[in-house]
């Protein structure tokens, strides 16, 4: 007999929206491109504190979560919101702490 799968899509989408977005760090660069077009991954490696390789992480975390965008413009890489996703995670954000 087959089980039935208990956990829906939408619980699959929001833990990994949460988990892409549990450090400060991350939340810091949503922050900052919610409020702008885009950036550079350069003009980050100025603002924060961190090594390049550690700020790569954290852009690879958003990215892969589908709430940021990269586009390559050699030699650098700009970043923007994925407007949709981003616009999906706040409703689902909404409708589980509102629950």
């Amino acid at each position: 007999m087959k089980r039935k799968e208990v956990i829906t899509d939408e619980q699959k989408k929001i833990a990994r929206y949460a988990k892409a977005m549990g450090h400060p760090i991350r939340m810091y660069v949503l922050e900052l491109l919610s409020n702008q077009s885009c950036c550079y991954s350069g003009d980050l490696t100025e603002i924060l504190p961190i090594a390049k390789s550690t700020l790569s992480q954290h852009l690879k975390e958003l990215k892969d979560a589908g709430l940021i965008q990269g586009e390559i413009e050699a030699p650098r890489i700009k970043y923007c919101i994925n407007k949709a996703n981003w616009e999906e995670a706040q409703e689902l954000f909404k409708k589980y702490l509102l629950i």
